[in-house]
């Protein structure tokens, strides 16, 4: 098992490469130097992790009603927030930080399958024969597999 700093450093090093590439495929999105992107990851995450959930509890009827487009104007909106500090970062405006947001969803999603921080799906009290689970007539309700997400 990991430690709780392994964890922390490989977010934000996801969390980083994730804003790079961001910034090089997004017209809009500028950083001065390595620090710059290192403070911007940081405060991007700290943001993911705190204010995120508060926007998202204060937003959840408007989330529902635009059928989950509104987290892609949160996510805009708090890297958009974290260019305006003036620590070398800059996002030039909504809709680079919209499309910048999508990168760095996409790129955190894709390089936490790389290592095995995706989402994880486990399915329990299945007996699996030829790649097919076996059923048979006497089984109780509720005793089928459970897949848990």
């Amino acid at each position: 098992m990991k430690s709780k700093w392994s964890q922390f450093f490989q977010r934000w090093l996801v969390m980083t490469l994730a804003v790079v590439v961001a910034a090089k495929v997004v017209k809009g999105i500028h950083y001065s130097d390595l620090t710059a992107l290192l403070l911007a990851s940081l405060g991007l995450g700290l943001l993911n992790a705190f204010v995120r959930p508060v926007l998202v509890l204060v937003s959840i009827s408007l989330l529902v009603a635009t059928l989950g487009f509104g987290y892609f104007v949160i996510n805009a909106l708090l890297l958009w927030a974290v260019g305006s500090i003036g620590i070398g970062f800059r996002v030039d405006g909504f809709w680079p930080a919209f499309w910048g947001g999508l990168v760095i969803s996409v790129v955190s999603f894709v390089a936490n399958l790389f290592l095995g921080r995706g989402p994880a799906v486990t399915v329990q009290g299945s007996e699996r024969r030829g790649g097919r689970r076996s059923v048979s007539a006497g089984d109780p309700p509720g005793k089928g597999p459970v897949i848990d997400v």
